[in-house]
């Protein structure tokens, strides 16, 4: 039995392939277009899908689609209805898209199918179609490793949920209840985003990394105007402050009286006023999380809790939920975004419409995420001598040996091994990596590689068995969703005049013995690497302890920013020569930057992406 499912057409678009109820590839339509957050028919990601699994179309027998447009529709509509007049820009807005395109998409997902396999619309596969949020539901749930758990997913907005309820057990998926629209945790995190110059749908992670710089001293403010918080974690917004149920924007003018101003414009210089913003909603977010978690498990009496939904990508309120949360385990969703419900509407066809039976397997059954495109020696060989590249081939042992090398002489190495990661982070497939003990690496791969703000921390790499040694984290977190803080004794004592540093001043203390991966407050976006499902990044791990006494890696996602992760080898090639990385270990090539010829420079490069 195969199951096509797409997400598409608002963030982050998707193709899964599950075949007998296994994940057999899964992929987000940017890696292939190039657009970042590319929300259109996923056309290249659904082909990959299919050759991946040798599948032929005319062998799938489901098309899932992973949103019902109606009900979206319904709830768009009752929204302006109920603001009207205010909003009839937005309404003249949104509503030539729905009317063209949106309202009638089971005949526009017919007609892009019916391309891409050359046949007539009335031959495309039965369609099924789910609810979003069931689908970010099943995303969670169906490949944890639990029999029964809680289902908790929290975003900007689905059809009308923005956060909802659900029990898992054995192979059904039971909504319990749900908040709607327009009272949403996730849209009040993205108004915040907006507000301090950052782009919605994209920016919130950046606000995240902001926090730890400033204070939360607008925190109380937040919850007496904008968030009415019960103790259940249940909330209701005060809609006077908000522009986006019925404007083109987050916040309106009582939001910037309210905070003393208008927003800031992106790119404009990051004040401490920003920070402690960010600082503030993000301690109001965790608090609603803790609250929610605490009420579900109190009414549910289950012992884990699974998460998906935007808001379970804040890998700092993971964290927290798990040392100070009621459940003895939780597991999050890699991919718990739009392109995750890809995932979640393939298994809700398989368990809830076809009626398959499910047995939880241990650890999960996300094959540690690396669900996209691997290339042959043959592939990236023809590719790089296309090109003219020069490039030592090198053995498995010799390839670990020496990268590992490099990393010690502070050179920065592009590592592209594999198969292509699934969801948002670069998780040892796609990665460029770096030495945790260098004092300057987080600036040299800021500002020379990533060309992205300085105040963005980076995550370590470590092998799972030496997590507990440096960080405070006694579970895996494969997927890089859980901050830990650090060991204390890994940490590096500040003076008093250090301590009473603010802002970005704070950057520049280095307070562990592994500083480029050690936040300003001491925590990490820890990734533990296991033997089992990527043995040559654990390998390299490996290699690097037995050089430095030091398992652990500087890990960020292989693209610049405004691009998407690289998924071909050319991608990678072109990343590599259009920044200053040192190396380029291309499966087992391995490239020197000083032996390339010269690559075709384009001035505009960095400015022809979307700042992100």
């Amino acid at each position: 039995m195969n199951i096509l499912a797409i997400s598409a057409y608002y963030h982050d678009s998707a193709a899964v392939l599950l075949c007998d109820g296994e994940i057999i590839a899964a992929a987000q339509e940017e890696r292939f277009s190039r657009k970042k957050h590319d929300a259109q028919f996923p056309a290249l990601a659904l082909q990959y899908c299919l050759e991946e699994g040798n599948v032929s179309f005319d062998a799938i027998d489901y098309v899932a689609f992973y949103d019902k447009p109606l009900l979206k529709f319904e709830r768009l509509l009752e929204t302006y209805l109920a603001y009207a007049p205010v909003g009839f820009r937005s309404f003249l807005t949104a509503m030539p898209v729905w009317l063209k395109e949106k309202l009638f998409l089971k005949d526009l997902l017919r007609r892009e199918l019916a391309q891409i396999a050359g046949c007539k619309k009335t031959e495309v596969p039965q369609l099924l179609f789910g609810e979003h949020h069931e689908s970010h539901a099943a995303s969670a749930f169906y490949p944890s490793p639990y029999d029964k758990a809680a289902v908790l997913c929290m975003d900007g907005v689905g059809e009308w949920a923005t956060t909802s309820v659900w029990l898992g057990e054995g192979s059904s998926l039971t909504p319990v209840w749900q908040i709607d629209f327009p009272h949403s945790l996730g849209l009040l995190y993205s108004a915040f985003t907006y507000y301090t110059g950052f782009k919605v749908n994209s920016g919130e992670y950046k606000l995240m990394g902001l926090a730890p710089y400033g204070v939360p001293e607008y925190a109380d403010l937040i919850l007496e105007k904008l968030l009415h918080l019960k103790d259940d974690g249940t909330f209701r917004m005060d809609m006077q402050y908000f522009d986006y149920a019925n404007g083109l924007t987050m916040t309106n003018r009582r939001f910037d009286t309210l905070f003393g101003g208008p927003p800031r414009q992106p790119e404009a210089p990051l004040t401490q006023r920003e920070m402690n913003m960010a600082a503030s909603i993000q301690a109001v977010t965790e608090a609603v999380v803790l609250k929610l978690a605490s009420t579900v498990h109190r009414e549910m009496d289950v012992d884990y809790l699974c998460l998906a939904g935007g808001v379970a990508l804040n890998s700092v309120a993971n964290g927290r939920l798990l040392r100070e949360g009621p459940f003895k385990d939780i597991w999050v969703q890699p991919a718990s975004g739009d392109a995750g419900g890809a995932l979640g509407v393939a298994y809700s066809a398989w368990h809830n419409y076809l009626k398959n039976p499910r047995t939880s397997q241990s650890g999960d059954s996300m094959r540690g995420g690396y669900l996209g495109p691997a290339f042959s020696d043959t592939d990236i060989r023809s590719y790089l001598d296309s090109v003219g590249a020069q490039y030592r081939q090198l053995s498995d042992e010799g390839l670990y040996s020496q990268v590992a090398q490099m990393l010690t002489q502070d050179k920065v190495v592009g590592w592209f091994q594999g198969r292509m990661e699934f969801g948002p982070r670069a998780l040892g497939g796609r990665s460029i990596l770096g030495d945790p003990r260098s004092k300057t690496m987080q600036s040299v791969m800021n500002q020379k590689i990533k060309y992205r703000e300085s105040f963005r921390p980076f995550a370590p790499s470590v092998m799972a068995e030496k997590a507990s040694d440096y960080f405070e984290l006694d579970r895996p977190s494969p997927y890089m969703l859980l901050v830990a803080g650090l060991q204390k004794n890994k940490r590096i004592a500040i003076s008093g005049d250090q301590e009473q540093m603010f802002g970005i001043e704070k950057l520049h203390v280095a307070r562990s013995e592994i500083p480029a991966v050690t936040h300003v407050d001491y925590s990490a976006r820890v990734q533990t690497v296991h033997q089992e499902t990527n043995p040559g990044y654990w390998a390299l791990l490996h290699e690097f302890e037995k050089i430095t006494n030091c398992p652990v890696l500087v890990n960020t996602s292989f693209n610049v920013r405004g691009e998407p992760i690289v998924c071909t080898p050319e991608d990678a090639y072109r990343c590599f020569m259009r920044t200053e990385m040192d190396y380029l270990a291309l499966g087992n090539f391995v490239l020197a930057k000083g032996d390339q010829p010269d690559w075709a420079n384009d001035d505009d490069w960095q400015n022809q992406f979307e700042l992100d």
